[in-house]
Order: C-alpha cells, then sequence, then structure tokens
C-alpha cells in the first residue's frame, strides 16, 4: 500500500506519475509538470491541458503529502532535505520514462509552478543538456543565496521561460532574474516576464508562451 507521505529519506519515491495529453508509446514529445505545494499531480496535469497540442504527452509525479520540501525555498537547503533531493529524483523518473518510451531529453520541457518551478529550475540548472525547455511559473532556483558560479555546463540554447509577478508574496522578484541570470550563462535561450499585480497565479500569457514552445516540439 502508498504511503501518503512517502519512505522518511525518499519521501516522493513511491508516489504516483500521472500520465494525460498523448498516450506516451504515440507522443513525439513530453512534458514534466511539477505541482505547487497543496496541489496535486492532477491538478498540475489539468494546467497542462490547457497547452496541450496533439502528440505531447504530459507526465506529472506526485509529492508526498502534496508537498515536494517543508520550508520556504529559500530557506538554507539543508533544511528542505530529503525533500528536496527526492523530488529531483522525481524529475528524473519522469525523464526516464520518456526516455523509455523513445522520446528523446531535447523532446522533453520540463515545467513547474511555484514549489514545482522550483524544482524544474533546480533540477536543469543542476543538469545541464539540451532540453525541449524548462518552464518556472513562480518560481527559483532554491537555497538561502545563489553563487550563480556555483553552476556550470551548457544549456544549448534550450527555450528557458520565466513568469511571475512583482508582488508575489511566496517568490521575491530578484529570485527570478537571479535564476534567469544562470540559465543565460548555461547557454539557455531565457525569456523571463514579470507581471505587475499579479499575486501568486499562472495567467493566460504564461499559458500561451508555454502553448508556442510545445508546438514547436510537435
Amino acid at each position: 500500500m502508498r504511503n501518503p507521505h512517502g519512505d522518511q529519506d525518499d519521501p516522493h519515491g513511491d508516489q504516483q506519475l500521472v500520465a494525460a495529453g498523448t498516450e506516451l508509446a504515440d507522443a513525439s514529445a513530453a512534458a514534466i509538470l511539477l505541482h505547487g505545494r497543496g496541489a496535486t499531480a492532477r491538478s498540475i496535469a489539468q494546467t497542462g491541458l490547457q497547452f496541450h497540442h496533439d502528440g505531447l504527452a504530459l507526465l506529472a509525479p506526485q509529492a508526498a503529502g502534496n508537498t515536494w520540501y517543508p520550508n520556504p525555498f529559500t530557506a538554507p537547503v539543508e533544511r528542505n532535505e530529503p525533500g528536496r533531493s527526492s523530488g529531483l529524483a522525481a524529475i528524473q523518473s519522469a525523464i526516464d520514462r520518456a526516455n523509455d518510451a523513445d522520446i528523446p531529453i531535447d523532446q522533453i520541457v520540463v515545467l513547474g509552478f511555484s514549489q514545482g518551478a522550483c524544482l524544474a529550475s533546480e533540477f536543469v540548472a543542476r543538469n545541464p543538456t539540451r532540453y525541449g525547455g524548462v518552464v518556472a511559473l513562480s518560481g527559483g532556483l532554491i537555497g538561502e543565496t545563489i553563487n550563480t558560479d556555483d553552476y556550470d555546463g551548457d544549456l544549448d540554447e534550450t527555450p528557458a521561460f520565466l513568469g511571475c509577478s512583482d508582488v508575489d508574496p511566496h517568490i521575491p522578484e530578484e529570485r527570478v532574474h537571479t535564476t534567469a541570470t544562470v540559465f543565460e550563462q548555461l547557454n539557455g535561450d531565457v525569456e523571463t516576464r514579470i507581471y505587475e499585480g499579479m499575486g501568486h497565479g499562472v495567467n493566460q500569457d504564461e499559458l500561451d508562451y508555454v502553448s508556442g514552445m510545445v508546438e514547436s516540439l510537435v
């Protein structure tokens, strides 16, 4: 029986991977979708259907207890372990599932909202290669401080989209810009959009941008 709170050392390791969109066996591209704190894989999969195109498989890992890590993403990294590392491993497992269906990494978008956006950013920055895209909706790199010199590698012009409000109560705007700088240093093709007064959410402009990113892959 699945433990809703996961294993102590790998809390997200035995959680469900929700699939939506095009069947994986029939897909030419995939999006790994990472939900926010208190949300579910099914809810972010529903969001994914808003930018879905035929040929895109949607794969959404579920966090144990609906939370990837316990503290704010700007806390010292060790205070968010083992959830952070387990969440990063869940992304890799989802990518492996897509790879097993003959979808290469350059046809895979890693996308998240809020906590999920932070994990998506962290995963791609720590594992740079050519992805189909990376999308951080209201999120950024994880840690109390970010040293841009700590990241190296080549994203090979991976499309990267960062969208956030200028008054998000959970995401400092400065961290979004720092994350964009890291992606640029890693040779990503970065688009950053800061929305005035939006709060903590996702807007139609962001969904439209992601739709265009996906359309170019399928």
